[in-house]
């Protein structure tokens, strides 16, 4: 499991790369929630997302022989466009595995980046390919299983810890579990009184799946929170959240959609449902820890179209 020190020799690392974000309360969560709320807003960073942490903390580790090979990696979203933008910003030739289930503005990102896009049927055949990639020479810069992004994922976790008021309770969305075995680690170092909450959504169950089995275990995907579904958590992952996080969440799609109209209407915040499903796993939270909860939420990205979000919207009956 990674330590403290690795998280912040990844920020060192990434610093001057990377956006530290805003920690900011939010009176309209507050409000709607019925605790003080506390949002550390990763939307914003560089990429629109988190990811942009770990890929760079791994590019900027790589040597000399793995940066002229060219790096690869398989996403659903948020870390293809990451690893695109910033490596073409370190001048590293750079391929990324899709699902043709994603979102068409995330592969037309990576595309303009100048990344060389490979679409596949699902993520289980993306995970496949990539795999065989980087057994041709390419070298691999996983979303999750890699304990260099999993520490430059952790530098959230870090500025939350230092920018934060006071928190006893932290709320993040996993996908394959990389974000927040990062978080935990760095609040179970600094601030050790903290719970860490796992959130997933219905059809996109890898860590609650491996939770329940004692390891890591193949899940179907349906989610339409492609960014969140990873076929399995991975071994590390998976350690750092049954050791550090106080339970995983689910909720459904539906409510995941909701969400992120909550967040524009009371947060003025425009998230995707990644970062959606955060507020009805809060709410969750909130009932549980009853008064006294102070509830901080890592608002993981914001790539979502209007036209996206309306549809979603509207397939559920939310407008």
């Amino acid at each position: 499991m990674i330590g403290i020190s690795d998280i912040e020799a990844a920020a060192r690392r990434i610093t001057g790369h990377v956006v530290r974000t805003p920690t900011v309360a939010s009176p309209g969560l507050s409000e709607l929630l019925g605790v003080p709320v506390t949002a550390k807003l990763e939307l914003l960073q560089r990429t629109g997302s988190f990811k942009a942490r770990g890929a760079t903390a791994k590019l900027l580790s790589l040597s000399g022989a793995e940066r002229a090979a060219g790096v690869v990696a398989v996403s659903g979203g948020n870390h293809g466009i990451a690893l695109a933008v910033m490596a073409a910003a370190l001048d590293v030739k750079a391929t990324v595995v899709m699902p043709r289930t994603a979102p068409a503005r995330s592969i037309g990102i990576v595309e303009g980046a100048g990344a060389s896009v490979r679409l596949t049927d699902g993520m289980d055949s993306a995970f496949e390919l990539v795999t065989r990639l980087r057994d041709e020479g390419l070298t691999l810069v996983h979303p999750f299983d890699d304990p260099v992004v999993i520490a430059g994922q952790g530098t959230v976790g870090l500025e939350l810890a230092d920018d934060a008021g006071e928190l006893t309770d932290v709320v993040v969305s996993i996908g394959g579990g990389g974000l927040i075995a990062g978080v935990a680690a760095a609040l179970r170092a600094r601030r050790p009184g903290v719970r860490v909450w796992g959130v997933e959504t219905g059809g996109a169950e890898a860590m609650s799946a491996a939770l329940a089995a004692g390891a890591p275990v193949p899940v179907p995907l349906s989610s339409l929170v492609t960014t969140l579904s990873a076929p399995s958590v991975s071994q590390s992952t998976y350690e750092h959240v049954s050791a550090l996080v106080e339970e995983v969440l689910v909720v459904p799609d539906r409510d995941a959609v909701q969400g992120c109209l909550d967040l524009a209407t009371h947060a003025k915040v425009w998230a995707e449902p990644a970062a959606g499903c955060l507020l009805p796993a809060a709410r969750q939270v909130a009932a549980r820890v009853g008064a006294g909860a102070r509830i901080g939420l890592v608002v993981c990205g914001g790539n979502t179209t209007p036209g996206e979000l309306t549809g979603w919207a509207g397939r559920f009956g939310l407008l």
